[in-house]
């Protein structure tokens, strides 16, 4: 009995490990194409600086804009939405390459990615960048 009391004691917290889902990073790889973020979610440490290296592959300007927790920009990014802007790499032209850095957030949760060029929310081109308490 006790055997088995010490197997499911030690397996059970490697289970657990195992299936806690995406890890935090530091850096960001994204590809920007029309209407896409490749990938499209992201995990990051709270509080910690991000590097980010942006490619955009499409024929269009692009943009990379982390919306503050808990807003949207619905269908399109106007005016108003320009006040719920967390972090913005603005205008990335036609296969430019850049690598920006920001400071992730300090408030745990789900943040909203979009990309302003018109058309381009309602098309799709959104992401979700999650942030998870520091490591």
């Amino acid at each position: 009995m006790r055997k088995i009391l010490y197997a499911v004691l030690f397996v059970l917290p490697l289970l657990f490990s195992a299936c806690s889902g995406a890890t935090a990073s530091t850096s960001l790889d994204v590809t920007l194409s029309d209407f896409q973020f490749t990938p499209n979610t992201f995990t990051v440490p709270a509080g910690k600086e991000i590097s980010v290296h942006l490619v955009n592959n499409g024929a269009v300007v692009h943009n990379f804009i982390i919306l503050k927790l808990g807003t949207t920009a619905g269908d399109s990014f106007d005016d108003a939405d320009q006040a719920n802007v967390y972090w913005e790499q603005a205008d990335i032209p036609p296969g430019a390459e850049i690598n920006p850095t920001f400071t992730a957030p300090t408030d745990v949760g789900d943040y909203q990615i979009v990309c302003k060029t018109a058309g381009h929310i309602a098309a799709g081109m959104i992401g979700k960048l999650t942030v998870v308490a520091g490591e």
